[in-house]
């Protein structure tokens, strides 16, 4: 996309707050459900900064995988398991925020290092992809196919994982008179239901 210098930088000013607003929102919120919906504002707008950098492949991804596959997952996993639970007094608990505040400031003096040594002059001689898409299936099957295929396999481990962790209230308690049931032989344990109060 060739945009006007002026219309570029407006553009990006406004999905900057975009994504700063919603970012503080998902974290500063008390409700849990909120926080998940801003995650998809924050995903949206970094994919329009992904449009602003030619990059429309990334930015379909972005709306594919982590809009319409990864926040829509989070929901359903909030809305199945929304469990209303006092939070206890944990002893120790400064000990905790301490060292979490320490990390997060290593992380963001890091990062702020890294923005400030960063070369950021745009080399005007070399010319645009045409096409990204076939750009980027060229690398993934060449330079970077064993990093493509060990996130596959690990996808993969985590949705086994996650399978087992959503079948364990499914698992019966074992009996001594019966065989020990397997995996692919769990009976599902009927569920009480909840009563209504009129």
């Amino acid at each position: 996309m060739n945009l006007a210098e002026g219309v570029q930088v407006v553009s990006f000013v406004i999905l900057g707050a975009l994504v700063l607003g919603a970012a503080l929102g998902v974290v500063l919120l008390p409700n849990i459900v909120y926080s998940a919906f801003l995650l998809g504002g924050v995903f949206i707008s970094v994919s329009g900064i992904y449009i602003l950098l030619n990059a429309d492949f990334v930015a379909a991804a972005q709306i594919l995988i982590y809009v319409g596959a990864v926040n829509v997952l989070i929901l359903f996993a909030i809305m199945l398991v929304n469990k209303r639970e006092d939070f206890a007094a944990i002893p120790g608990r400064w000990l905790r925020n301490g060292a979490t505040g320490t990390v997060c400031l290593g992380i963001f003096a890091l990062l702020s290092t890294m923005v400030l040594i960063t070369p950021w002059s745009v080399d005007k001689t070399s010319a645009p992809v045409a096409d990204t898409l076939v750009a980027i299936g060229k690398h993934f099957f060449s330079d970077f196919l064993l990093p493509f295929e060990l996130a596959s396999v690990l996808l993969l481990m985590a949705m086994v994982g996650a399978i087992i962790l959503a079948r364990r209230d499914l698992i019966p308690e074992p009996s001594p008179e019966e065989p020990t049931a397997t995996a692919l032989t769990l009976p599902e344990r009927p569920r009480e239901l909840a009563s209504v109060d009129k």
